[in-house]
């Protein structure tokens, strides 16, 4: 079956940096895009950024653009979520996100927490 498994995620002070990671099982990776998403308290999920299947092609919630950089990894199908210059607002949880077969998949979730 299909797993998503996030890891990396912590307390960092403003500015910090930070990198999650998402391992995936269950599918044919390499075939398919790779999203992170977050939620925060009281807040909706949103999307952060997403990753075609060959990683060719990249987005970014305008939030984070020009400071996290997504990845992906094939071979070890793994996608990644680099995070730079951290502020408060990028507190949330982080979750990993596929759609196989018209079936949505979630990690766990991470938890990031940047303090001021």
């Amino acid at each position: 079956q299909v797993q998503l498994v996030e890891s990396g995620g912590g307390l960092v002070q403003s500015g910090g940096s930070l990198r999650l990671s998402c391992a995936a099982s269950g599918f044919i990776f390499s075939n398919y895009a790779m999203r992170w998403y977050r939620q925060a308290p009281g807040k909706e999920r949103e999307l952060v950024a997403d990753i075609s299947y060959t990683g060719g092609t990249t987005n970014y919630a305008n939030s984070v653009k020009g400071r996290f950089t997504i990845s992906r990894d094939n071979a070890k199908k793994t996608v990644n979520l680099q995070m730079n210059s951290l502020k408060p607002e990028d507190t949330a949880v982080y979750y990993c996100h596929t759609r196989v077969r018209g079936v949505n998949y979630w990690g766990q979730g991470t938890q990031v927490t940047v303090s001021s």
